[in-house]
């Protein structure tokens, strides 16, 4: 019964998807291939808007001191050592999460062996 609930909903999905994705295609081929000037107009003004930001950071005092190359040197070493101190501290979480689990594993062996001598004796008896 369960597996009958699953392909028909699989079925269904599936279906779903088909119908969904012949929509969006002739709605797509309806569209002209070059974008309308509202769309240009768009672009262009974010175009503007970054190169109107990049001139005012240019002509900050501190990036008007410093090489953008070492600027941007000094950003990726930050980054890096950033990402190596991440992986540092997920390496340690890990090694603790194993150690807990050596210790219980251990524990569930002391266990083990202590009721395979007790069932041993039982059956003996």
């Amino acid at each position: 019964m369960p597996e009958l609930i699953a392909t028909i909903i699989l079925i269904g999905s599936f279906l779903g998807i088909i119908s969904i994705a012949f929509k969006k295609i002739s709605i797509l081929a309806q569209l002209p291939e070059k974008p309308q000037k509202d769309k240009c107009f768009q672009t262009y003004f974010l175009k503007r808007k970054i190169i109107l930001i990049k001139d005012r950071v240019k002509n900050w005092r501190y990036f008007k001191k410093v090489n953008p190359d070492i600027f941007f040197q000094n950003i990726l070493s930050k980054i890096r050592v950033l990402s190596l101190k991440m992986e540092n501290k997920t390496a340690n979480l890990l090694q603790k999460i194993r150690e807990k689990t050596k210790k219980k594993k251990i524990k569930e062996d002391d266990n083990y062996w202590q009721e395979i001598k007790n069932s041993t004796k039982n059956e003996s008896e």
